[in-house]
């Protein structure tokens, strides 16, 4: 069933409103129907609908059935990422939001290649907030993940320390995920390097101010690779895969 995101001020008691430029889409891409059903989703509460009136403008929808969405992890998950060179932040917001992460947190560590201001990374933050509604829309999710502004390192670091269980993934090891006792309903923060990884600095840092490091094995990943091997491990220790 087509799945579309509306904030709270569309739902009013058993009526949605979806706005363009979703309407358009509903009616001219997908050619629904009045009567046909769709889901709207709104702050991780599902609400199954049928369309009442399609135009350009908005498509008005009667509610039948709402409930909280069963496709949100019981952990949230922030994705603090180093920035890469290239297109690789898209695929990693895209993966990160079909895995389950909340909040995605572009980062400037002492290795990054690639070193936007804040104010030119905004525009980039744009089309990665729009990637992150597509991958929450195809994945199922109920809410769409948060791309947040650029970070510097400590900014970075203050904002992972705040979760329940902050942990740094350090290419010269660590203690395994297993050993990190990850329990439902926490907050995770995991911070993952770019190509060249983490000054051994910045791991003192994140550790001072309660991160744990973490291994991810013999192996040395790409740091598009990372955060996903890393979530989906996550996923895995917490019950949500």
């Amino acid at each position: 069933m087509p799945r579309f995101f509306v904030q709270n001020k569309y739902i009013s008691g058993t009526n949605v409103t979806i706005p363009a430029p979703d309407a358009v889409h509903i009616g001219r891409s997908l050619r629904m129907r009045l009567g046909d059903e769709i889901t709207v989703c709104c702050e991780g509460i599902e609400y199954n609908c049928r369309i009442l009136t399609i135009s350009d403008e908005s498509v008005e929808c009667e509610v039948l059935s709402s409930g909280k969405s069963l496709n949100e992890a019981d952990v949230k998950v922030t994705l603090f990422q180093a920035v890469p060179k290239g297109d690789k932040l898209d695929t990693i917001v895209q993966k990160a939001v079909e895995l389950g992460a909340v909040r995605v947190c572009p980062v400037i560590t002492a290795r990054c290649v690639s070193r936007p201001d804040k104010k030119s990374f905004e525009k980039k933050r744009e089309r990665l907030n729009r990637i992150a509604l597509e991958a929450a829309k195809q994945s199922g999710r109920g809410i769409i993940p948060e791309i947040s502004p650029l970070m510097t390192f400590d900014e970075a670091v203050s904002e992972l320390a705040k979760q329940d269980f902050p942990v740094i993934c350090y290419e010269c090891g660590g203690i395994n995920f297993s050993e990190v006792g990850l329990k439902s309903g926490s907050s995770i923060g995991v911070f993952i390097g770019s190509e060249g990884g983490f000054e051994s600095g910045e791991v003192e840092k994140c550790t001072a101010a309660g991160a744990v490091a973490v291994g991810m094995g013999r192996r040395i990943m790409r740091c598009e690779t990372a955060p996903l091997a890393a979530l989906s491990i996550i996923m895995n220790l917490t019950g949500n895969i």
